[in-house]
Parts: C-alpha cells; structure tokens; sequence
C-alpha cells in the first residue's frame, strides 16, 4: 500500500506563511487523489484541501479558501500545501492521506471532505502559529 510522510511543520507567526510536503512511495497507482487534514487539540479532524493525482483538481475547504494552496508534482509523487496569511486557529497536527476514490465532479467535494473517504494516512506534522 501506498506510505506516505508529511514534513515541512514548524513554529510561524500570525500573518505568515509555510509549505508542507507530503511525499508518497510504495503502490501510489492505487491511489486517485490525495488530501490535507488537520487537527487540533480538543477538536475533531477536519478537512483542509484535496487534489487529483490524474487531473489536478482542487478541493478546499471553506476555512482556508484564499489562504492555501495544494499542489501536486506526480513526477516526484508529492503533494504540497502552500499556507499563507496563517492565523493562530490554524495552529494543528497536520496529516496528508490518501484514497482510491473515483467521485464525478458534482459528488467530489462531498467524498473528498469526509476523513472515511481515505484508506492511508501520514504520521503527521506539527504546524504552530503565534500570535
């Protein structure tokens, strides 16, 4: 099965910016899309953005919309999340999974925002933004 780890985390201050990599190995042709979740302490996971391996699509969430940027680079089978304008509410684990999922463009939004959607998920990175 796919693996996959997330780096780029760390320490920024409000108003700044920080890009995350998700890098995948192993079986990644069983994988159709990949996503960003994260979670705080004390609050459920939720979803952030999600990208098609195969088309390019994107999928934000409402949270993040204007703010971040997922990007893909199939040749070195990489997932990026660009974060700009970060806000201390942002501050969370960071996790990147991924699913052989395969939704039509009206039902994408729908499966890819459920955290069920995916079968393989990272270790996680730390994202911690000052006030």
């Amino acid at each position: 099965q796919v693996q996959l780890v997330e780096s780029g985390g760390g320490l920024v201050q409000a108003g700044g910016s920080l890009r995350l990599s998700c890098a995948a190995s192993g079986r990644t042709f069983s994988s159709s899309a990949m996503g960003w979740f994260r979670q705080a302490p004390g609050k459920e996971r939720e979803f952030v953005a999600t990208i098609s391996w195969s088309d390019g699509s994107t999928y934000y969430a409402d949270s993040v919309k204007g703010r971040f940027t997922i990007s893909r680079d199939n040749a070195k089978n990489t997932v990026y999340l660009q974060m700009s304008s970060l806000k201390p509410e942002d501050t969370a684990v960071y996790y990147c999974a991924a699913t052989r999922a395969r939704p039509t463009a009206a039902q994408a939004m729908g499966v890819f925002r459920q955290g069920l959607t995916y079968n393989r998920w990272g270790q996680g990175t730390q994202v911690t933004v000052s006030s």
